[in-house]
């Protein structure tokens, strides 16, 4: 029964892609680049120096007891999409309610980035840094740069959300 609520509370989010084409997918690629440069300039520098990023432009977390998290997006490389990826996470627990929110990976080394590339479904882990605001709206990773393979930027319409993980997050290559 708690099953059932929470496929249709995320349902109810409607994360779907009524015309899920790549131009529609990088579309929100690119306006969601557009949201985090405008609103945390600090993340230039990561793009500046990231192989390759994984944009999802709007990924849907919906749970009552038992949920998860759904989302499309693409993985860039110079600039250009080479691959449409989709993000999946279930999760247990005291839990209720939805919510949407927005990430970007960015693969800092050439080995994460073929790591990512090559896998069947690659999981986000424990060893994922995660990029903070720091000083207002600054958000600070330059030590975090030359250490981490991939760097996780977590964000919303309404600023970065506090305590959002990408970690258990499925990355699964998809045609769009």
């Amino acid at each position: 029964m708690i099953g059932l609520g929470s496929a249709g509370l995320l349902a109810a989010c409607d994360n779907s892609m009524r015309s899920s084409g790549p131009a529609t997918i990088d579309a929100r690629v690119d306006a969601t680049l557009n949201h985090l440069y405008q609103n945390y300039p600090g993340t230039t520098a990561l793009r500046d120096k990231a192989v390759g990023m994984l944009v999802m432009p709007l990924i849907t977390k919906a749970g009552f007891g038992l949920g998860g998290s759904y989302g499309r997006g693409a993985l860039r490389v110079g600039g250009a999409t080479v691959d449409y990826y989709s993000s999946t996470q279930a999760t247990f627990g005291l839990q209720i309610g939805a919510q949407q929110y927005a990430h970007v990976l960015f693969f800092m080394t050439q080995q994460a980035l073929s790591e990512f590339r090559n896998s069947p479904g690659w999981s986000a882990g424990a060893d994922l840094e995660y990029a903070v605001s720091n000083r207002g709206e600054n958000v600070s990773a330059e030590t975090l740069t030359s250490l981490s393979p991939v760097i996780a930027v977590v964000f919303g319409q309404a600023g970065l959300i506090a305590g959002a993980t990408v970690e258990g997050t499925k990355y699964t290559r998809i045609i769009p």
